[in-house]
């Protein structure tokens, strides 16, 4: 169950809450089996009337969804077989992009992505997304690497900025 709603989603709430409730309880009755393909159904509509008649502002929050997927989340849905690659082979590793090889079709690709965290520890971790100097050399060394072996590069930017600390503008 999602755990964070926008104002605008308070209907789409209400509705997985009975919907919880409903699952929770161990009886499989058909009346109950009934009643969710009917809040089901519910549900589907209020959202194809809600997010087909966003605002200007809704949609910037729902670009800024906390629960949104990040690079990660696309990488490992589209390549199971996705292998990291780190370090910028001068300085250091650069959290705040991930890179690395994996396959979509059987076609081999590189992937490159900007990945930010979901909680604190994770933020700190990766630095809220924002990507220092050796980020950007380990993005460009792995790009050379797919042209030396001619494979597409796929980039996902969920960008914040560059990191604005003096380390970064020593390197």
């Amino acid at each position: 169950m999602q755990k964070y709603y926008l104002e605008f989603e308070k209907p789409i709430k209400e509705i997985d809450v009975e919907i919880h409730q409903l699952k929770s309880t161990n009886i499989k009755s058909s009346e109950i089996l009934n009643q969710l393909t009917s809040l089901n159904k519910n549900r589907n509509e209020i959202i194809d009337s809600i997010y087909s008649s966003l605002t200007r502002w809704q949609k910037v929050q729902l670009a800024r969804h906390p629960e949104r997927p990040f690079s990660l989340d696309y990488i490992k849905l589209f390549s199971k077989d996705f292998i990291e690659l780190h370090g910028d082979r001068l300085y250091g590793d650069d959290s705040a992009i991930i890179t690395g090889i994996g396959t979509i079709g059987g076609i081999k690709v590189i992937w490159i992505g900007q990945q930010k965290g979901r909680t604190t520890k994770e933020n700190l971790f990766r630095n809220f997304g924002m990507m220092r100097p050796e980020g950007y050399r380990k993005a460009l060394r792995v790009m050379k690497l797919g042209e030396k072996y001619q494979l597409p590069i796929i980039t996902l930017i969920d960008t914040i900025g560059a990191y604005p600390g003096i380390g970064a503008e020593e390197r």
